[in-house]
């Protein structure tokens, strides 16, 4: 049963900084690509980061870029997200996402979702991250 866990959400002040860890159970990350979403009240879904486990390619929403690093541990069946120079503006519920990996495929597009849904990936149930003085 594929199960993905996210956790490290938490009230933090802006400036500050979270990581989020995303475990995975019932595959190994080894054929897909995991991403972060984040969902905002009243907000679309976005995709924030992705990284290929094949080949270690990332992608980063410009939103995020320079301040927020995607990284792996196979080993470990985990990807993390490190997060720093937090803004308010980042508060948002923070999903963990699979999607099997094909070479057709960039790490962008399924960032983008580019002509696929949310039924396509495996989800987390999400983790909590709120900026704010």
């Amino acid at each position: 049963q594929v199960q993905l866990v996210e956790s490290g959400g938490d009230l933090v002040q802006p400036g500050g900084s979270l990581r989020l860890s995303c475990a995975a159970s019932g595959f190994t990350l080894d054929y897909f690509v995991i991403g972060w979403f984040r969902q905002a009240p009243g907000k679309e879904r976005e995709g924030v980061s992705c990284i290929s486990s094949s080949d270690g390619s990332t992608y980063y929403a410009d939103s995020v870029k320079g301040r927020f690093t995607i990284s792996r541990d196979n080993a470990k069946n985990t990807v993390y997200l490190q997060m720093n120079s937090l803004k308010p503006e980042d508060t948002a519920i923070y999903y963990c996402a699979a999607l099997i990996w094909v070479p057709a495929r960039t790490v962008q597009a399924v960032c983008l979702m580019t002509g696929l849904s949310g039924g396509n990936y495996y989800w987390g149930q999400g983790t909590q991250v709120t900026v704010s003085s």
